[in-house]
């Protein structure tokens, strides 16, 4: 394990004391990871309990593996999942030590007394960047400081672009975790530098620049953006918009940026704009496919695209397109791309076809003549026999490919005239970082099928042999997968509008189908469809308007105009694979399904092993990974390699390998840092750098200009309601004593909301319970559940709703659906579209179809459930804090709950062992698996039925009777259809 260099020691020094509470916020790639490491080894003792939240499963297995390196095992670092049950997470928190425990999970341990607070030394809090109001950690923190006033806080952040949002928002992290001290400590901090000054790398920056075609299809592509951003900002002028800008939408958190400035006017946006924010992601997608992937990659995507703007997966006709898709920058950028792929040679008919369009309804012995000279056309073939006549294939490879494999053969040609000791530090390892495992596949399939013997051929690159099975792919995926796309939506479009498709039909194919005489013949419908090009030329040169199909299947401007061409080459290609009985491309490991790899690899000889693979020697090695977290630092600890290659630039790996390079004196290390020159790629490496820049020297002043938060000693919910006010209307306001605190019962799975955080902060105390019915029970009477928008929707898809509903009107006397709304957002249950009335279409003298869905909204079945049940009653909450004020309202006048009653209720049965946790888990997950059992009525059937057992030997009448009619007939299918097949089998 490597030393820590002196930013690093001075750190610990500030925070590692536990009689302090501190907030570090920390630059990326100065190893946060390592430091936390270190503090958690001096914290770790038997007689201490240090708590690490908000890790996730990588992080924690990462973290682990370094302690270890460290020295620290036995125990080491232990954590608790969802698998330990309560019992076996009382004992290990009794144990002490380093335990890594979810934020979900705590808080329900530190509610239920099941860890004892006051032995707590510390709590270490990850990712503090997220703390909120309503946040679980903030009621973690929260029920923590309740019992305990003496132990530690130490919380840990490397994003301070997320602290300059919002107002003060430095100063709400540190009141809700409670710290009075904050360590910022950027780049440009004077110690980071002058550490990191000492030993610098050799870096090679190598700016490429784009070929002619890339620089159109980038030109176009932002061009497009500006035109979509200039349109959501003229549909919503009244907001304030001015830093949506093309830059901005470079970053994938633009998309929650824009989405956050419209939240508060989303009820009155239309499908429109929502169409137009998807499209602003898909552009993106677009930048980065045209930078990273291969022009067949890119060229594929496009024209999915453009062959789904006009329908959707279901197969209907998509209402609402990408406006984007009909501007001329599209239809450049489909023309250049399809250039960087192929050139289709213009045939006869093509050629023709000016003469032919003068004369389009005259003499067919025109038509024979053209068709007898086309005849006259066979020569003998060229290429490859999978590669269609007339398609030559252009070997445009991207400009990075060929400038790494330079790179690779100036790191070998160093390393042969120039070798280092035996004895130097380091390996002559060559590691490559890309952004993605997609582009870690791309460019080991580029390595491996270049020439072993270095020569290049000037006619083809060192690329052809991998750009050929990349079209060879395209050829059959266009021919057969996206032709048989584009003919079901000429299909639904001749079914919506009464007319004619885009593909046509020669007159009497019908005839001759019905006749027994076969198919039609490709050069029928090859001369047909010129002919109704040249009928379409002659009506727009008349004025004449050509009938459109419903569905908009052929468009006038930009790439969505391209969309009969295409249809045109897809049948192209599909009739050269029918009639050559071409071969589909054959499988490589970047194709091949995960099963077939583990059957290949399973074939291999034991025997033969040793002599087919082997160690290979350090020199010989290009490893190719993507970017990770800080488990790069221990990457590059580990393989220690002196040639590194940044394939696409990072700022957080650049600032690991400066780490790197100082804490390794002695060692040379070269890294060739690779960006596209005036590109994307290029402003938002340096747009992060000024970010992340701004973003210090907005923390530093505010730090500067702040306030300490006065933090008082928190009080134990329902500790201050000994005086309870039980009605103003009495004289003078009548009090009495009241000697039960406030109290709520929440369901387990109640607190991945933040609804029990606030009910906690207004001082009502939080009871978790694993209820069977509703998921708050205020009081004997009162019983609540609570649906979030997405939930309700989902819920009466499912009919689960009903279900639940059902069973709080059985239990309870008063039962309340609560429909809660998320908070900043819209309080309205419908948007626009939906409030527009539908535009009724009919021919005449028909009736009108209304649709029957019209009468399947949210409303109409809301008003069907009440009507289903009467004493139900509905209450609207604009968002959880709305709710933490009426759950108090509804409780006035009333006693309070008892917990053991309300766990009872719904599962009269086996009580006492599901008090005590005493369930068995394993049978629980089980019977969660079977059709009709939820997690609502899943320990009612543990209770009635014995074991899994028993509930399969039920007869069909007594499922139902158990899980309802439709859950016991799903339930009774599911658990005997293996019988019943081999009760068919043996009849």
């Amino acid at each position: 394990m490597t030393t820590l260099l002196p930013f690093q020691k001075h750190i610990i020094e500030e925070v590692h004391s536990p009689l302090s509470s501190d907030l570090l916020i920390l630059a990326r790639g100065l190893g946060l990871r390592k430091l936390l490491c270190t503090l958690l080894k001096i914290y770790d003792a038997p007689s201490s309990l240090v708590l690490l939240v908000g890790a996730s499963p990588e992080e924690e297995a990462g973290i682990g593996e370094e302690l270890g390196v460290m020295g620290v095992r036995r125990p080491g670092l232990r954590t608790v999942d969802y698998e330990m049950g309560r019992a076996e997470r009382r004992e290990l928190y009794k144990q002490g030590g380093l335990i890594s425990v979810t934020s979900r999970i705590l808080v329900v341990d530190l509610l239920q007394k099941d860890i004892p607070v006051d032995v707590i030394t510390g709590m270490v809090i990850m990712h503090a960047e997220k703390v909120s109001a309503t946040s679980t950690e903030s009621f973690i923190v929260r029920l923590y400081r309740e019992s305990n006033q003496a132990g530690f806080l130490k919380a840990f952040s490397d994003d301070p672009e997320h602290f300059t949002y919002g107002f003060s928002p430095l100063r709400a992290v540190m009141k809700e975790l409670r710290v009075q001290s904050v360590r910022l400590y950027p780049r440009f901090h004077e110690i980071v530098q002058e550490s990191l000054s000492r030993r610098m790398a050799d870096v090679v920056e190598v700016y490429q620049p784009l070929s002619e075609s890339m620089v159109e299809i980038h030109r176009c592509i932002v061009e497009c953006m500006e035109a979509t951003l200039g349109e959501i900002k003229r549909s919503h002028s009244t907001l304030d918009l001015d830093d949506l800008n093309v830059e901005n939408a470079y970053f994938k958190n633009f998309d929650y940026v824009i989405r956050k400035q419209l939240d508060t006017v989303w009820h009155r946006v239309g499908p429109r704009t929502n169409q137009l924010v998807k499209d602003l992601a898909e552009l993106r997608r677009l930048l980065k496919f045209l930078l990273s992937y291969p022009p067949i990659t890119f060229l594929k995507y496009l024209e999915s695209i453009i062959a789904s703007n006009t329908v959707t997966e279901s197969g209907a006709a998509r209402q609402h397109q990408s406006p984007w898709l009909y501007m001329d920058a599209a239809s450049n950028m489909l023309t250049a791309a399809r250039a960087r792929c192929y050139v289709m040679q213009r045939k006869a008919s093509d050629k023709a076809f000016a003469a032919v369009a003068r004369h389009a309804g005259g003499e067919e012995d025109e038509w024979d003549v053209l068709d007898e000279w086309e005849g006259l056309q066979g020569r003998e073939r060229k290429g490859p026999k999978w590669l269609p006549e007339g398609m030559t294939p252009v070997y445009e490879e991207l400009p990075k490919w060929d400038l790494l494999r330079k790179i690779l053969q100036e790191i070998e040609e160093t390393i042969v005239q120039n070798p280092y000791p035996p004895n130097a530090p380091g390996t002559n390892l060559v590691l490559v970082m890309v952004h993605d495992n997609k582009t870690c596949a791309l460019l080991r399939e580029y390595l491996t099928s270049l020439n072993a013997s270095g020569t290049v051929d000037p006619d083809r690159p060192p690329g052809a042999r991998m750009l050929d099975a990349h079209l060879r792919d395209y050829i059959f995926w266009k021919g057969r997968g996206l032709r048989h796309t584009m003919q079901a939506k000429g299909e639904m479009a001749k079914s919506l509008s009464g007319g004619g498709s885009l593909k046509r039909v020669a007159p009497g194919a019908e005839e001759a189908k019905k006749d027994g005489e076969g198919e039609v013949s490709e050069a029928l419908l090859k001369k047909d469809k010129l002919r109704e090009r040249a009928m379409q030329q002659r009506r727009r040169m008349r004025g004449g308007k050509v009938p459109e199909p419903v569905g908009r299947s052929l468009l006038r401007g930009g790439a969505a105009a391209e969309e009969v061409k295409m249809e045109e080459e897809a049948v192209e290609l599909n009739s050269f694979i029918e009639t050559t009985h071409a071969s589909p491309p054959p499988l490589t490991l970047n194709t091949m399904s995960e099963e077939d790899v583990i059957e290949l690899v399973d074939r291999i000889d034991s025997e033969s092993f040793d002599q087919d693979f082997g160690i290979v020697p350090d020199e010989q090695i290009v490893l190719i990974r993507p970017y990770g977290d800080d488990s790069d630092d221990m990457l590059l600890s580990e393989l220690q390699p002196r040639w590194i290659v940044m394939y696409e630039p990072d700022q957080s790996f650049i600032r690991r390998v400066e780490v790197y390079r100082s804490s390794h004196p002695g060692l040379a290390v070269r890294v060739y840092f690779m960006v596209y020159e005036l590109t994307s790629e290029d402003y938002m490496y340096l747009a992060q750098q000024r970010r992340e820049k701004d973003a210090f020297a907005k923390l530093i002043e505010e730090r500067g200009s702040m306030l300490n938060p006065i933090l008082e000693a928190p009080t134990r919910a329902g500790s201050g309601d000994l005086i309870k006010t039980i009605s103003s209307r009495i004289a003078g306001g009548g009090k009495v004593v009241n000697s039960e605190p406030t109290r709520i019962i929440v369901d387990m799975r109640e607190f991945r909301s933040s609804l029990p955080s606030l009910l906690h902060a207004v001082n009502i105390q939080i009871i978790p319970a694993t209820l069977t019915v509703g998921d708050y029970v205020l009081t004997p009477d009162i019983c609540v559940e609570r649906k979030s928008v997405p939930d309700l929707v989902q819920s009466f898809n499912s009919g689960r709703l009903y279900t639940q509903c059902e069973l709080m009107s059985v239990h309870y006397k008063q039962p309340i659906l609560l429909i809660e709304f998320e908070q900043d957002k819209s309080f309205s249950l419908q948007t626009i579209s939906e409030t527009r009335a539908p535009v009724k279409s009919a021919k005449p003298n028909q009736p009108v179809e209304f649709n029957a869905s019209d009468t399947s909204t949210i409303q109409s079945k809301l008003v069907l459930l009440t009507l289903a049940f009467p004493r139900l009653r509905i209450i609207w909450s604009s968002s959880p804090f709305a709710t933490a004020k009426i759950f108090p309202d509804l409780k006035m006048n009333h006693p309070e709950p008892d917990p053991l009653r309300a766990v009872q209720i719904g599962a009269e049965e086996g009580v006492a062992t599901m008090v005590e946790g005493g369930w068995n888990t394993q049978a629980e997950d089980l019977l969660r698996c079977f059709p009709g059992i939820t997690s609502k009525n899943v320990r009612y059937v543990m209770g009635k039925v014995g074991s899994v057992r028993d509930l399969c030997e039920l007869s069909r009448e007594e499922m139902e009777s158990l899980l309802g009619t439709e859950g016991g007939k799903q339930c009774y299918a599911f658990v005997n259809r293996g019988t019943r097949k081999a009760t068919r089998q043996a009849a």
